[in-house]
């Protein structure tokens, strides 16, 4: 199989953020969103990602029609929009259904090609399979608006696991509903390279997160994941030969980089921008 000379990379949402990070309130970048198109744009990235926040506030001043134009207007292929929580539990609907009513919007106004979706902090859950129905629906409304579901496993979430995740994938069984593999949220969870290739399957993966870390966990899972990431070739993990198992199921991009950590959210935006960009170049395969 051949693959493109020069992959195409996503800033996903927090890579681009300047200083801003999950679950600071709001989380809404401190950088004016036409700054921040062009920090991306003049960085070599082909896409990129915007939280809920950001989405929020862009619909309150230039609308998403006017956001449309600018990612249009920069040559952006392709776009993330995220995230949504509680979507399993009718009984809260009330809370969730105004955020994914948004998100919905954004992802149809903008041409995203997937929302991001996750589950809540805490224990493992036992039953995966309980969260197949709700996915069902989920994505049934997600394609009437033309767009996907993508569910990220999180390292210290209800759902964890890349492998049970997949095996979820095929339970639910629809070509609209499929992973978001974090690299992450692989290693701190403990799952192998070989694990991944024996249980995914290209069609499955909707987006890729490369990143890097320490051999340590330096705080909480949580405190790590946000403030401690490394760039990819700069930490303790296999990031070349993660990519290459993704590129030996058949996986050809685009490839998202999500860097969080208090040195990425130090530097100015280009600069910030650049380094991660080269560094997960330098770790693609010959």
């Amino acid at each position: 199989m051949t693959y493109p000379s020069t992959p195409e990379f996503t800033a996903t949402c927090w890579t681009s953020a300047g200083d801003a990070a999950p679950l600071r309130e709001p989380e809404t970048s401190p950088v004016p969103i036409v700054e921040r198109l062009d920090a991306i744009a003049a960085t070599g990235w082909s896409g990129l990602g915007l939280v809920y926040d950001d989405l929020l506030a862009a619909r309150d001043t230039i609308g998403f029609g006017g956001l449309r134009k600018l990612i249009d207007d920069a040559g952006f292929r392709h776009v993330e929009v995220e995230l949504l929580n509680n979507w399993w539990d009718e009984s809260r609907a009330h809370q969730w259904r105004p955020r994914w009513e948004v998100l919905l919007d954004a992802a149809e106004e903008l041409g995203a090609g997937f929302v991001k979706i996750g589950t809540s902090f805490g224990e493992e859950a036992e039953d995966y399979d309980a969260f197949a129905g709700p996915l069902r629906e989920l994505t049934k409304e997600a394609v009437s608006r033309g767009t996907k579901i993508a569910l990220e496993p999180v390292a210290f979430t209800l759902i964890r696991s890349i492998p049970a995740a997949a095996d979820l994938m095929r339970l639910v069984d629809m070509p609209d509903c499929g992973l978001i593999i974090d690299y992450w949220h692989i290693f701190r969870n403990g799952t192998s390279l070989d694990d991944v290739a024996r249980k995914l399957t290209a069609e499955q993966i909707f987006g890729v997160e490369l990143n890097d870390a320490d051999a340590t966990v330096r705080g909480t899972l949580f405190e790590d994941t946000r403030d401690n990431r490394r760039y990819c070739g700069e930490g303790d993990q296999d990031v070349t030969g993660f990519i290459r198992t993704l590129q030996g199921l058949g996986f050809q991009g685009p490839w998202g980089v999500e860097m969080l950590s208090n040195e990425h959210r130090a530097l100015p935006l280009r600069e910030a921008l650049e380094k991660a960009r080269s560094t997960a170049l330098s770790c693609f395969p010959a």
